[in-house]
């Protein structure tokens, strides 16, 4: 077991450092922050002055070992923008990207398997042929489509739930949450249905399909014929060896929900890090831009390291192939 954890996290350290490269090379290609920080009257002086600050007349290797040896340490410099440690903004917006991406997981996981599960045993049913045909709004519509009309929907014409903002949030240590007043909870809603529910209905007809292929199987054949009832078979036998190939899934889709973020966050306004990335890109915000990178491939890095670890714990084959 060993060493297959040492081989993944050896995978996942190259691409971190692939991943700094990326996100160094900005620096060089996308544009150049001194048009946006300076005006019109800047002078030649002004220029190399900002320059000089901000370590940009530096060769490119010295540049990019200083980044990832700051980068290392939590720490990409100045925001081009705003002037201030970007470690500084991105702890002011991280909660709200976190929070919202934490509800949207639990409501796909938790809606996918049991939606999943309801539909292979109760697959002839009238509820679980809706919920198919249901399901393809979800996986069809973009997720910015799905965002406006639930906006439409619950905001304007019902009036029940807010069309933007994150509510009144409480202040707890160095984390803001919005999950302890009745206006957070409220905006909370519809960002985190819009986020998960591709997700959601991409786990739902994932587990729905592995259920019905491993209800077919002799094993389960041989519990019925061993008298057991329906509630074991489906649940202690069949579900468990389902979720097999649905775990890999899973971890993929918690990772694609931080990457949707953009744009739901973008939809609702939702004062995270997606739309501190689009206003980055917006004034050519290298620096800011370069840390969100960097953050996305550490969540994505992290949950598949623990999904395949997870998975090596529920199939030994994998660690035997592994060898």
């Amino acid at each position: 077991m060993l060493p297959f954890i040492l081989k993944r996290v050896f995978q996942s350290m190259l691409v971190l450092v692939v991943t700094g490269a990326i996100a160094f090379s900005m620096f060089t290609f996308v544009g150049d922050p001194i048009d946006n920080m300076l005006g019109q009257e800047r002078t030649m002086d002004d220029v190399e002055r900002l320059r000089a600050q901000l370590g940009l007349d530096k060769p490119l290797p010295v540049q990019y070992f200083k980044f990832l040896n700051e980068a290392a340490q939590g720490n990409f410099g100045i925001s081009y923008r705003q002037g201030r440690e970007v470690s500084e903004i991105i702890k002011e917006r991280a909660p709200a990207t976190l929070e919202l991406a934490a509800l949207s997981a639990i409501f796909a996981v938790v809606m996918g398997i049991a939606l999943g599960v309801f539909t292979a045993i109760r697959r002839d049913g009238f509820a679980a042929h809706f919920i198919m045909s249901a399901s393809l709004i979800g996986v069809s519509l973009p997720t910015f489509l799905i965002g406006i009309l639930l906006i439409y929907l619950f905001s304007v014409e019902l009036g029940w739930l807010p069309s933007f903002g994150r509510g009144e949030v409480v202040k707890i240590g160095g984390w803001t949450t919005g999950l302890l007043t009745e206006s957070g909870l409220k905006a909370l809603i519809l960002p985190a249905i819009t986020l998960g529910l591709y997700q959601m209905t991409l786990i739902m007809r994932l587990v729905r399909s592995e259920m019905l292929e491993v209800l077919r199987q002799d094993y389960i054949r041989f519990a019925r014929a061993r008298g057991l009832s329906d509630r074991v078979i489906n649940f202690r036998h069949a579900l468990k060896n389902t979720m097999v190939p649905v775990i890999t899934v899973i971890g993929l889709q918690l990772g694609a929900i931080i990457a949707f973020a953009i744009i739901t966050e973008t939809v609702f306004q939702w004062p995270g890090l997606g739309l501190l990335f689009i206003n980055a890109i917006q004034f050519v915000d290298i620096p800011v831009m370069a840390a969100y990178l960097m953050m996305i491939s550490v969540m994505f890095v992290v949950i598949n390291l623990l999904v395949d670890i997870l998975y090596a714990f529920i199939d030994p084959r994998l660690r035997v192939s592994a060898k």
